[in-house]
């Protein structure tokens, strides 16, 4: 599903984002990414949904090499790979609905599609009762539910949960976990990135180590170890 051969993102003047990465990511797993702050975790994610490129080696998702994608085909990669971030990045003045919707709309849904969809997506996250509201209404945990959800209209091959707890409590970003979990048992990849040791040692799945911008350990139901 998702493989890189000797992947290195070096940024100017000289600045190591990862160096040398190579790994290979089944369908259907579940990965986390971790390490400490500036081991490459971010930029790894990001070379997944081609908002980066990489200097020098092959990615690969899907079959599709992506290595030097060009740019009118990144919104067709982006369908394949849901991707959900810290800070949630909602539309405010829409609603929790209108905001699942936007979504499909740009990428031009017709509405009987888009009627179909939304409802299904936030059943999956358990706010099929809150459609109507709007983020500033909503907890951090619910606003990161309604990301997870618009991650999800495309029935994406693969979800990126770059961060997807770092601003929520411990409880909150429990739901969030159980939820990528429950994602990832209906077929999806799931591509965690972060420094939450408890989080990650929660879940007993593979752990991919970072350090220096390179690979130190990949661990079959692995722990995070500081």
């Amino acid at each position: 599903m998702i493989l890189f051969k000797n992947v290195s993102k070096i940024y100017p003047p000289n600045i190591v984002g990862i160096e040398s990465v190579s790994l290979n990511i089944k369908p259907g797993e579940f990965v986390s990414i971790v390490g400490q702050s500036g081991t490459g975790k971010s930029t790894l994610a990001k070379l997944l949904f081609a908002e980066e490129r990489p200097t020098r080696g092959k990615i690969e998702i899907g079959g599709w090499d992506i290595t030097n994608i060009k740019n009118h085909e990144v919104p067709m990669l982006r369908r394949q790979i849901g991707v959900v971030f810290q800070d949630y990045k909602l539309l405010q003045r829409k609603t929790v609905y209108e905001n699942v919707a936007f979504a499909l709309q740009v990428a031009g849904a017709p509405p009987h599609r888009i009627r179909e969809v939304v409802p299904l997506v936030l059943n999956i996250v358990n706010l099929h009762d809150k459609h109507g509201r709007y983020p500033n209404q909503l907890s951090g945990g619910e606003q990161q539910r309604v990301a997870i959800a618009r991650s999800l209209v495309h029935q994406p091959k693969v979800l990126v949960a770059d961060e997807p707890t770092g601003n929520l409590d411990t409880l909150n970003a429990r739901e969030i976990m159980d939820l990528l979990a429950k994602i990832n048992e209906f077929g999806t990849t799931v591509v965690l990135v972060t420094h939450d040791r408890d989080m990650v040692n929660r879940l007993r799945r593979r752990v991919i180590t970072l350090e220096d911008g390179k690979i130190s350990s990949d661990v079959e139901e692995g722990r995070y170890k500081l």
